[in-house]
């Protein structure tokens, strides 16, 4: 285990490198687009990702909650969940007690975020605290108190604040090509004509880029958060129970969106699953069956 917190933490390394380079790649070629200056595009596009970089990683959490509506948990109204994570805190060995929050939607869902076990949250849905018996909210929260310890929420958290960015930044510079700027001679035009095929890439492979970063950190990631709940709760058949629960509810969790579907304990979104057992290419949990199995395993 000690062995994977360590990959998490180069993982994390690598990625902010990596959306560094991109960031200040695009940036560049949106100021080059709009006719600034060679060097002055080179300190803006740098400044730009390195402040935004930063940002990321010391508000992914922040941010996180705003997009899915999340309220801190309260001892009055959400007593047995608070409860449930006070007598996990014994057995969990995290020496920080993370926060609580709730979404309101009926989705039992749940997820973990924060820069690392000092600063971590874990938040439920209201669906889960009605929809799930108590040893069964047992699994889910050892479940994200396994991603608090094995260093997960660093990379989830970062990754999908960043997936949304590129995206985003992606987006608007291929807005700025077809607004125009700069100069009208033929040289412009065709460098202008080259930087939209450009733009048009970057918009084309930020998503997929993400899908692959979240698929390569999701996947394993929830074979081990659920090795550590067992481990929490010595009670594997809790959790094995929650996870069919969830992947049998109808609700489509209504706050999530692409960039944080990886966070949550098992995929937000409800699409036709067609009788598939196994995951797909591009899913970014391992099949609730597979999962299953794992645990079975373990007892």
């Amino acid at each position: 285990m000690f062995e994977d917190i360590k990959k998490n933490k180069i993982k994390s390394g690598i990625i902010v490198a990596g959306f560094i380079l991109v960031v200040t790649l695009i940036i560049y070629y949106v100021c080059m687009a709009l006719d600034f200056s060679g060097p002055t595009a080179i300190f803006i596009a740098m400044l730009f990702s390195i402040l935004s970089t930063f940002a990321s990683y010391y508000n992914s959490d922040k941010i996180i909650l705003s997009v899915t509506k999340a309220r801190p948990a309260t001892l009055e109204e959400d007593t047995k969940i608070v409860h449930i994570l006070d007598a996990l805190m014994i057995s969990s060995g995290l020496s920080h007690r993370p926060r609580l929050y709730v979404v309101d939607d009926p989705q039992p869902n749940a997820f973990a975020t924060g820069r690392n076990p000092e600063h971590s949250i874990i938040c439920v849905t209201t669906g889960l605290l009605e929809k799930l018996e108590y040893y069964e909210l047992e699994g889910v929260i050892a479940h994200e108190m396994g991603h608090i310890k094995n260093y997960d929420i660093l990379l989830t958290s970062v990754v999908s604040v960043m997936v949304g960015f590129l995206v985003m930044i992606s987006d608007l510079f291929v807005r700025s090509m077809f607004w125009g700027g700069g100069r009208n001679d033929d040289d412009d035009s065709k460098g202008n004509a080259i930087l939209m095929v450009i733009g048009l890439i970057l918009l084309i492979i930020s998503p997929i880029l993400g899908k692959i970063m979240q698929m390569a950190l999701s996947r394993n990631r929830e074979y081990l958060a659920d090795a550590t709940a067992a481990e929490i709760t010595r009670n594997p058949q809790g959790l094995i129970s929650a996870l069919r629960k969830l992947d049998s509810d109808p609700n489509e969790l209504k706050t999530a969106n692409k960039a944080t579907a990886n966070l949550f304990i098992v995929t937000p979104f409800r699409e036709k699953k067609n009788g598939k057992k196994k995951a797909g290419l591009f899913d970014t949990h391992p099949s609730i069956d597979d999962r299953i199995e794992a645990l079975q395993n373990i007892q």
